[in-house]
């Protein structure tokens, strides 16, 4: 499996949770799983256990891998390349996106591809996550056999592809001048390749070469190919709506248990709620909210997001006159855009 973040290693959304999450559950079935994520800046290293070189956008790039243990079965893949990945960020520095994204992306696609060639048996399936992992399968079919590797090293170009969209309005378009930068055929610069709107976009490569899609519910799997939640990529979509299925996410029950979690002040759970008032004391205090007896007894709303559209946050704001009348406290965690960071802002 490939994602560009993998909680506790790195996180902007629901993505790392997620990724992490089904690599151990698949281990725990008896899956051996690997899990490629680049090492970003602050992230403790794990054991190296191989170094790769590879050509991308006019350049060589060095890395090492590092492996860390994520439980039964179950491994993390770091790939370590600090010119790439040792920044503030990890898409983006001061709401603007990294100028090389398409090279830190696409080297991470091929650093995995390059570390399952080592192996002694090929994988059963190659997964990559959101556009970040969209070249893999391009990669895979086209790369992986290129003159000059060993001849010993495992053919991947046979091995089933599967892509996962979380979400679809983040869509990797870069201008097209990067097809050949990044190693790509022309010839898949069509609207049945990876050509959007005359731009090269790495999630429609995902999408258009990959044997089987999947997304993060039957729901979303079906509103994706209507125009009103499709950006752009309904039609897109619906053409490959046969390989298309929705696989409802769960969450991490051992991660996210009030019973256990190390990060609470006290336990609670469905039988037993008393400790959820203590936490919700210490919550407040954190904030610097009141938590006297009557705070206590109101309502928290909270909310940890990104602060786009996308979320419904223009919903929010239109309704903004009306939140300080509610009984309510509101605690709010995310960055996005600057007109929603000022609305909270102003709020409080």
């Amino acid at each position: 499996m490939v994602a560009s973040e993998a909680y506790p290693f790195s996180k902007t959304g629901g993505l790392a949770d997620v990724a992490t999450a089904l690599a151990r559950a698949l281990g725990k079935l008896g899956h051996d799983v690997t899990l490629i994520t680049p090492r970003y800046r602050g992230v403790a290293a794990g054991e190296k256990r191989a170094s790769i070189r590879a050509y991308v956008a006019d350049r060589w790039f060095d890395a090492d891998l590092l492996e860390v243990p994520l439980g039964e079965h179950a491994r993390a893949m770091l790939v370590d390349c600090p010119e790439l990945y040792d920044r503030v960020g990890l898409y983006a520095e001061r709401n603007t996106d990294y100028p090389d994204n398409a090279t830190r992306f696409a080297f991470l696609s091929i650093a995995a591809l390059e570390w399952a060639a080592l192996q002694p048996e090929p994988p059963s399936v190659i997964h990559g996550h959101d556009w970040q992992a969209g070249l893999l399968p391009v990669y895979a079919r086209r790369i992986a056999r290129a003159s000059g590797r060993p001849q010993d090293s495992t053919d991947l170009g046979s091995v089933p592809t599967v892509f996962t969209i979380h979400n679809l309005a983040y869509q990797g378009v870069f201008d097209k001048r990067w097809v050949a930068r990044l190693g790509l055929d022309w010839e898949d610069f069509t609207v049945a390749g990876f050509e959007f709107w005359d731009h090269l976009s790495l999630l429609k490569a995902g999408i258009m070469f990959s044997d089987a899609l999947t997304t993060v519910s039957p729901t979303y799997a079906e509103e994706i190919q209507q125009p009103e939640y499709g950006y752009g990529f309904d039609g897109v979509m619906s053409a490959r709506r046969h390989a298309l299925v929705g696989v409802l996410n769960g969450i991490d029950d051992e991660e996210w248990n009030p019973a256990q979690d190390r990060f609470l002040t006290a336990a609670f759970d469905a039988d037993d709620l008393t400790g959820k008032r203590e936490v919700k004391r210490v919550l407040l205090d954190t904030f610097g909210l009141p938590a006297d007896d009557e705070s206590l007894g109101r309502p928290v709303v909270g909310l940890v997001s990104r602060l786009v559209e996308q979320k419904g946050l223009d919903l929010i704001a239109a309704l903004s006159p009306y939140l300080a009348d509610l009984d309510a406290t509101f605690v709010v965690v995310g960055s996005g855009e600057p007109r929603f960071e000022t609305l909270w802002r102003s709020l409080a």
